[in-house]
């Protein structure tokens, strides 16, 4: 992902315009090939090598930003280690003492300080050679972390990366995203709303003319944990990007002063995800707590996929239903993610009118991203700290 130093945009009236890149473009192409040929062979070199290789070709042209944002990318897409003998801390902890008493004697007897001895003294008692500490000192140091893998891209791909990625900085700083998405199958809207319950996002679902709009709170709009939640925003673009026909728009703060402008993206902007259209991944927690239901809730089924519901005016997307075995009696669960108080009573003062007995959230006070006075619920909810207990949630759909 860009950061923000790396935005490329123009500011239209009130309209932010992402400078994206033509995948086709031989110069842009011709730039990734010659920065995929220095990460190719980056393995084993550190960081500060990197840095230096890459400052001739980045240089400080007019395209400077693209080509920061392009070594970003490549930089992203590589795994460093720490190589080291020996911890770096015990190092300096063992080679910092060894040079203190050194410099008092050395002082004392009117001799030259011998930084070798030092280190010589330090590797004898670590087992080590002089070479080993000396290299590893400082080894944790970001600089002198050293390549071990890098994941390979083609030059055109890194190119629509960068578009994304461009699109991502943006979505960090805005207050609120809206999106219509027509025309799609039961599979794909079924994978996109699992998307948003993966990534946890503050969203209202409606649906709309053959199609859906999302209604999905910006991290600027949160009185905390907007980094995080920001960064779950960006990440479900990739997934909206497989929709053939969708519609996007934003309120974003910028520049120093945070004014306010829009931003808008399209199907017909022809940005393409980099993320294999495979369909969503379940979050852990689920798979965890469906299991766990099937191996030790013997008087409930649990149903993973469950049809959305319309709900007055909105659409509803829990994640599990649930029945009871003996009376046929059917319970809707749901994990919230990111929440506030206002969202959550409006939420729970919702289905206890229109689905009352038929529901059960589960609410975690490790997502909560307001510090409002304590507040509390009636049937139906189940608050938990770390992980949801499915006996737990099994009694709550009970009594409900």
């Amino acid at each position: 992902m860009l950061t923000g130093k790396q935005v490329r945009v123009r500011v239209v009236k009130n309209r932010l315009v992402p400078q994206y890149l033509d995948p086709r473009d031989d110069r842009w192409l011709g730039l990734a090939e010659r920065l995929l040929a220095i990460y190719r062979s980056a393995n084993g070199r550190t960081r500060g090598e990197l840095d230096e290789g890459l400052a001739d070709l980045v240089g400080d042209g007019p395209t400077t930003l693209v080509q920061q944002g392009l070594a970003k990318l490549l930089e992203d897409r590589c795994e460093f280690e720490v190589s080291s003998s020996a911890p770096p801390e015990q190092l300096r902890d063992g080679v910092f003492a060894r040079a203190a008493e050194e410099r008092k004697r050395a002082a004392a007897a009117g001799e030259a300080f011998d930084r070798d001895a030092v280190l010589a003294q330090v590797a004898s008692e670590l087992g080590l050679n002089a070479t080993e500490v000396e290299v590893g000192l400082f080894a944790d140091l970001k600089d002198e972390q050293r390549v071990l893998s890098f994941g390979d891209i083609a030059a055109q791909a890194l190119v629509q990366r960068y578009n994304v990625g461009l699109a991502q900085a943006l979505l960090l700083r805005s207050t609120r995203m809206e999106v219509r998405i027509r025309g799609e199958t039961p599979a794909r809207y079924r994978k996109l709303f699992r998307s948003i319950k993966f990534h946890k996002l503050i969203c209202t679902i409606q649906s709309e003319g053959g199609g859906y709009s999302l209604r999905l709170d910006g991290p600027l709009s949160l009185f905390s944990s907007t980094q995080k939640y920001g960064l779950q925003l960006a990440l479900f673009l990739p997934t909206l990007l497989h929709c053939k026909s969708f519609e996007l728009s934003a309120d974003v703060r910028w520049g120093a002063t945070r004014a306010e402008k829009q931003f808008a993206l399209s199907s017909s902007d022809g940005l393409v995800s980099h993320l294999p259209d495979f369909g969503v991944h379940t979050p852990r927690e689920l798979t965890i707590l469906e299991e766990n239901f099937r191996t030790g809730v013997p008087d409930w089924t649990i149903d993973s996929d469950p049809h959305p519901l319309p709900l007055d005016g909105t659409t509803w997307v829990p994640d599990f239903a649930v029945t009871n075995r003996a009376t046929g009696k059917i319970v809707y669960v749901e994990l919230i993610g990111f929440w506030r108080k206002v969202g959550v009573l409006e939420h729970y003062r919702r289905l206890q009118k229109h689905l009352p007995g038929q529901f059960v959230l589960a609410i975690s006070e490790a997502y909560r991203i307001d510090e409002t006075e304590e507040f509390a619920l009636g049937d139906g909810v189940y608050r938990y700290k770390r992980t949801p207990i499915a006996a737990e949630i099994a009694k709550v759909a009970g009594r409900t």
